[in-house]
């Protein structure tokens, strides 16, 4: 078969401003990017405010294996398959971040013949969103050493500094920093980066409703503390304008299209191992607005991504999901039930069903919150008969809607049972409940996120987490949402463990506080804000031809 880049680059495009008719959208909210690419003006709103909502369908999946699970190829082909049957449908998505393009984890717009177009413009700079992030992030930093370099009136520690750079870039060199060396370039100090798809600059940008709602919550973030632990924010250095400036296109959502032709908004894209893991809620808000049906994901499995779709987006941007997909593949349930990745392509009933539990784990997750789900098995050609039947036989006797999905190669023709499926599920009373109650605790929302989504049985906290939770409830930010930063690889805090977990605790080594996106982000077990490369990474792979062809890209 074809790779990924080679059916896009063969695969005629219509305009976008084909694509923006097709939902409605004149010409005069359209900023175009070249030929295939566009911005929609944030004033386009105020004309679909009149508009009653589309269905809210969430697309999240099983914990993540090298095997592949394929959440954004289902998303992008069951969009698809609604467009052929009629339903009008909008497909919103995150942005990749450069970093993992270039290491080992690929890109993110779909492959095969679900995927979204232009993908390798997506997958690398885009409309320049990754840049006003990350120049509005160092702007911040910048100012901060500016500002004790030049007297320092708002008596800032610069051993209390808790804002830092960052690099839409893997690099492990640059997570521990000193800053200010030499004569006459400011106090010396240590800082770090992180990547720019982990700052609060990134939340903000896809928790915010608009421009004013963005500078609000800017402002009301803490950068660092004075030597009588007073905290001090954005607004405190008189900069909440400029870094606005700098982020008022970004803030517009990125119009392109599907293989088939269906209209996608591309919007923001926080990690969901260490952030919140969803697009913005600004273009989901549009999607609904211009689509009669919007499907969107959720980053990594049910326990991360969907968890704070439906727990911090879907309450900040008062959403209510219609439906839930929960994508699986049988060789990633065998890789969970002890399989050598090297063996999958061999049949083996008895790993498969071994390694189910893990997806019983991701589908109980979703039925705690009250809404209609559907199984998608995302088809690959390994597959048997005998391992398709099985799957199908135990989440048949366990009461579970299951379809085969095979959009990779088929696109959206692949998926036509599944959105038939889905578009009568959307129909049936959903009624979304939350994990914890905002009032609660923190301690209370973290345990409960702990127990109850990923299966521990309790949590511990390392000192500096505990005195860091004891300064937060101090400050009065008791009511935030939380926000786990825990590897995507396990249900548990360790990346070695497979399946479905039990008995096992949850450290908390870490605890820190985003303001300005209101909530508190609990770090566990080794999971890093600034990734680093493996060691042949994806940029080894990489070339562009004479005639413009890019290579090896996926």
């Amino acid at each position: 078969m074809k790779t990924d880049i080679e059916i896009a680059q063969e695969h005629k495009k219509l305009e976008i401003t084909e694509v923006a008719k097709s939902v409605g959208i004149p010409d005069r909210f359209l900023e175009q990017h070249g030929h295939y690419k566009a911005k929609i003006d944030l004033a386009f709103m105020e004309e679909l405010n009149k508009k009653e909502d589309g269905d809210l369908v969430l697309v999240t999946a099983i914990t993540p294996t090298k095997a592949g699970e394929g959440k954004t190829t289902t998303t992008i082909g069951l969009g698809d398959a609604l467009k052929i049957l009629g339903a009008e449908p909008m497909i919103c998505l995150r942005e990749p971040s450069m970093g993992p393009v270039f290491g080992i984890k690929g890109g993110a717009a779909g492959g095969g013949y679900a995927q979204v177009l232009p993908m390798d413009d997506i997958n690398l700079h885009f409309t320049g969103d990754m840049h006003a992030i990350t120049s509005a992030n160092n702007l911040i930093s910048a100012c901060i050493d500016n500002h004790i370099h030049q007297g320092n009136e708002l008596k800032i520690d610069p051993e209390k500094i808790v804002w830092k750079r960052c690099l839409d870039m893997n690099d492990r060199a640059l997570r521990e920093v000193q800053v200010g060396l030499g004569k006459n370039n400011g106090v010396p100090r240590p800082d770090g980066f992180v990547i720019t798809v982990a700052t609060e600059i990134m939340a903000i940008m896809c928790l915010a409703k608009d421009l004013e709602d963005f500078k609000v919550k800017v402002g009301n973030c803490i950068v660092a503390y004075t030597y009588d632990d007073k905290p001090i924010t954005v607004r405190d250095l008189g900069i909440v304008g400029s870094v606005a400036i700098l982020m008022k296109d970004a803030l517009k959502p990125n119009l392109v299209q599907t293989l088939g032709g269906t209209p996608v908004l591309v919007h923001g894209g926080p990690f969901a191992n260490i952030a919140h893991g969803c697009n913005s809620i600004i273009a989901t808000k549009m999607g609904l607005k211009l689509g009669k049906i919007v499907v969107t994901e959720a980053g990594f499995g049910a326990d991360l991504g969907a968890e704070k779709f439906l727990d911090i987006k879907c309450r900040l941007g008062e959403l209510k999901p219609k439906c839930i997909v929960v994508v699986a593949t049988i060789r990633a349930l065998k890789m969970h039930g002890g399989m050598n990745k090297n063996q999958l392509d061999q049949e083996n009933v008895e790993a498969l069903l071994a390694g189910y539990p893990n997806l019983e784990k991701h589908i109980e997750n979703v039925q705690q919150y009250g809404v209609p789900y559907v199984v998608a098995i995302n088809k690959f050609p390994s597959d048997t008969k005998a391992e398709v039947k099985a799957l199908f036989d135990r989440c048949a006797a366990d009461g579970h809607l299951v379809y085969e999905s095979d959009v990779y190669t088929r696109g959206g023709d692949g998926a036509l049972e599944l959105a038939k499926a889905v578009q009568k599920l959307v129909k049936q009373k959903s009624e979304l409940k939350y994990c914890y109650d905002l009032k609660e605790p923190i301690k209370t929302k973290i345990e409960k996120i702990c127990t109850k989504i990923y299966g521990a049985k309790d949590v511990v906290y390392f000192k500096e987490a505990e005195e860091m939770l004891t300064k937060i409830e101090k400050l009065g930010y008791v009511q935030g949402f939380v926000c786990m930063a825990k590897t995507p690889n396990s249900l548990s805090d360790d990346a070695k463990v497979v399946g479905r977990p039990r008995d096992f605790t949850i450290t908390v080594r870490e605890v820190r506080l985003s303001a300005g996106a209101n909530f508190i982000v609990a770090l566990t077990g080794a999971i890093m804000t600034m990734p680093g490369l493996p060691k042949v990474p994806a940029a080894n792979k990489i070339n562009i031809s004479k005639d413009g062809k890019v290579e090896g890209l996926f």
